[in-house]
């Protein structure tokens, strides 16, 4: 796609897809399918994620929400997940480093139940939010830990301890994640949602892709968006 075409892309989205979740499904499976060690599925699609980076500017999108770790995850084989910590803390040390958040300041959040990583995880995780905490151009949530169910019941929790008024706004203002995807995007050939974002994705658009995520490139993000500008989103109206 020529840069003509990626600017007007980028033009007839800005103001109507600000927010784009997507669900990092089908690791393993590719691993499988090139008969690999399925923790070389996560390393592949480790490497995908960093493409975001520059996926964010160049498409104009704001935000971006990704699916990394879910709470069920916890119970994943010791090796697996052993391997699975020590490539977050690789590459969350990777992120630290990279100029590009610095230039397009580009803020970095994560949402879940961080505690339950290790300390070493949580120290990474603490000072990446710590030095993102002022840039505002553009946001990457890292889903980790997490679990839509389980955030509800959080939210529920701090609102009845605030003892505000119980509204939608106050709730809200509750969750981990504030901000609702206008498009999410799953890969790995599966048709469900697995208790993300359950709150903030009543409106938003789905698109299930068969393709595995260390197979998603670009062009699959720009083929997701021109679709998304094809639907007619009437919020129940």
């Amino acid at each position: 796609m020529s840069k003509q075409q990626l600017k007007k892309l980028k033009n007839n989205q800005e103001n109507t897809l600000k927010h784009i979740g997507i669900i990092l499904d089908g690791n393993r499976r590719f691993a499988k399918k090139l008969m690999l060690q399925p923790w070389k599925g996560h390393e592949l699609g480790a490497e995908k994620i960093e493409k975001i980076l520059g996926w964010l500017q160049e498409m104009g999108i704001k935000e971006f929400t990704l699916y990394c770790f879910s709470l069920e995850n916890f119970n994943r084989p010791k090796k697996e997940f052993d391997f699975l910590m020590k490539l977050f803390k690789k590459e969350f040390l990777r992120l630290k480093k990279d100029k590009r958040i610095h230039e397009n300041k580009i803020k970095i959040r994560f949402i879940g139940k961080t505690k339950l990583f290790d300390k070493e995880l949580q120290k990474i995780i603490k000072e990446l939010e710590e030095m993102t905490e002022n840039y505002s151009d553009y946001i990457i949530n890292f889903a980790l830990g997490y679990g839509g169910r389980e955030e509800i019941i959080e939210a529920v929790k701090k609102l009845v301890n605030s003892r505000e008024e119980i509204n939608e706004r106050n709730f809200q203002k509750n969750l981990w994640l504030e901000s609702e995807p206008d498009l999410i995007i799953r890969t790995g050939g599966e048709r469900r949602t697995s208790n993300f974002l359950p709150w903030q994705s009543i409106y938003s658009e789905w698109i299930f892709l068969d393709k595995m995520w260390p197979e998603f490139e670009k062009q699959d993000l720009i083929n997701c968006i021109n679709e998304f500008k094809q639907r007619h989103r009437r919020f129940g109206k």
